[in-house]
Parts: structure tokens; C-alpha cells; sequence
């Protein structure tokens, strides 16, 4: 095709320099056309993301306004009722590592974080009862599991009783009684 416009600019007066300058500027103009076209597109997509971040982060600022007003267990702050906050939000820095009790692994831990038994003293408070039926709960794997000296176990640790807890831990096997 070039070679047809050369043979052309001859017979036209214009210099065979000059049509391939012409033919650079439309194609250019036109892949810019195009480019702006698709780019358009995409700026309506990054709009879209961040109206919804402006969103989140409004709701995030009331939610910290209404925090700050009213106590998150004993008040209403997020709509929700007293009866469904029963968890007491403990930072991750509090959480002691319940697998130090034998008997405890990583997901009956995470059973427990999520029944609002965060630290050692906790689960020697708690009723054995209560445990079983968060494992019972949990579903027929942890059935299985006998948490009966699981509270004591947590109160030789909640006082530092490191080598006590040894010794016990030694003597029973899987950590029954």
C-alpha cells in the first residue's frame, strides 16, 4: 500500500516524505482514539472501587465515633443485642497459648478462642461441662477429646507452675487423670 501511495505522491506534487508523516498521524490518532476508549472503561471500574472505599472507610469513622460513646459489651453501639455479645474482645497479645496443656492442639485452641476462653486463668475457671460442649459442638473429632484435667493443667500454667506441669504431664498419658 505504501508503495501505491508513493507511486501516487509523483503524480499528486507532494514529496514522498511527507504521505508516511500523514499515514504516522492518523493511525496515531486513531490508536489514541482507541486506547482512551478502553481506558475510560477502566476508570469507571476505578471509580466504582473507590466509592466503595470511601464507603467503608465513612462507615469505619462512625463505627469508631459510636465505639468511643457507648461500651461494646454493656451497650448497643452496632445494633446488636446484649444477648448475642457474649465474647469479651480480647487483643491477640492477651491470648496465651492454650497448647501448652496436653490434650490441646492449634484447632481445639481456635475452639476455644472462639468460645471466649483467651488465656490460662480462663479455662481453670471454667467447668469441664462447658468445654465438652464446646467440643461436642464442634463436631465428632473433638468429641473424642477428654478435657477433664484441662483446667487443671491451665491453673499450673496461669501460676508458672512450669516444672509441676511437667512432671504431671510426664505421669499421664495424653494428659488423663
Amino acid at each position: 500500500m505504501l508503495l501505491l501511495i508513493q507511486l501516487n505522491c509523483d503524480c499528486n506534487g507532494f514529496n514522498t516524505w511527507l504521505w508516511p508523516l500523514i499515514i504516522a498521524f492518523i493511525l496515531g490518532a486513531f490508536l489514541g482514539w482507541l486506547l482512551s476508549k478502553m481506558l475510560s472503561k477502566s476508570n469507571n471500574e476505578t471509580d466504582a472501587f473507590e466509592q466503595k472505599y470511601l464507603d467503608t472507610k465513612s462507615a469505619l469513622e462512625n463505627c469508631r465515633k459510636n465505639s468511643s460513646k457507648t461500651n461494646l459489651i454493656g451497650g448497643n453501639a452496632l445494633g446488636i443485642t446484649n444477648d448475642k455479645v457474649s465474647k469479651v474482645i480480647v487483643d491477640s497479645s492477651k491470648r496465651d497459648k492454650l497448647t501448652k496443656v496436653e490434650g490441646i492442639g492449634p484447632k481445639i485452641q481456635g475452639l476455644l478462642y472462639d468460645d471466649g476462653i483467651y488465656t490460662w486463668k480462663q479455662l481453670a475457671e471454667v467447668s469441664v461441662e462447658r468445654i465438652q460442649g464446646v467440643l461436642d459442638k464442634a463436631g465428632p473429632r473433638y468429641r473424642v477429646h477428654n478435657p477433664g484435667s484441662w483446667p487443671k493443667q491451665a491453673a499450673m500454667c496461669a501460676n508458672g507452675e512450669w516444672e509441676k506441669l511437667k512432671v504431671w504431664q510426664d505421669e499421664h498419658k495424653g494428659g488423663r487423670e
